[in-house]
């Protein structure tokens, strides 16, 4: 009996042991990296999302920055999240209604996915894709479950009005395009 408790301590602190220092080796290594331009990691996420280099369905590589001055709603989604389907024709409507607010959906997804799914339901707001590991980014932009849909409104001062977790309210997002100012 002796036998087995020590064993079964030692088993136990040798655990715990080799835990630590893996842990302690992934803090050095992520305080070790060095910050890159356009990181949404690095310093501010807003910052590092409107710098970030993101691809459309043709290759072509876009970024919010270029849209500076301008009212956003960004929306992230993917293809097999069903709230964020069912609001992409409204988003579509709405692009339509308030022509001096920019509308794109990042597709947290693969292009590969997106460029079927577009064949089926089309939209005639620009698709992005940023990626399924994005939800480390969606968290840090304020989303902590990292969950989609998730859309943002940006005034065209490049600061937020707000955040939607979750699928869209047709009139209530109707109210808060009515009031951005170009």
């Amino acid at each position: 009996m002796n036998r087995r408790l020590l064993l079964s301590a030692g088993v136990a602190v040798a655990a715990t042991v080799a835990g630590a220092f893996t842990w302690m080796g992934r803090k050095s290594q992520d305080s070790a990296a060095p910050a890159k331009a356009g990181d949404p990691a690095a310093g501010d996420p807003v910052a590092g999302l409107m710098q970030l280099q993101m691809p459309d369905l043709k290759g072509a590589t876009h970024t919010l920055a270029s849209w500076k001055g301008q009212p956003m709603v960004v929306n992230f989604w993917a293809t097999w999240c069903a709230p964020c389907v069912r609001e992409m024709p409204e988003l579509d409507a709405m692009q339509k209604k308030y022509p001096h607010v920019r509308f794109v959906g990042i597709g947290v997804d693969s292009a590969a996915n997106m460029q079927k799914f577009v064949e089926k339901v089309q939209v005639s707001y620009p698709l992005w894709v940023i990626g399924a590991g994005a939800i480390d980014t969606l968290r840090k932009l304020g989303n902590p479950s990292g969950g989609l849909p998730f859309t943002i409104v940006f005034n065209a001062d490049g600061g937020i009005n707000r955040k939607i977790l979750g699928e869209i309210q047709p009139d209530d997002l109707h109210q808060t395009l009515s009031g951005l100012k170009a």
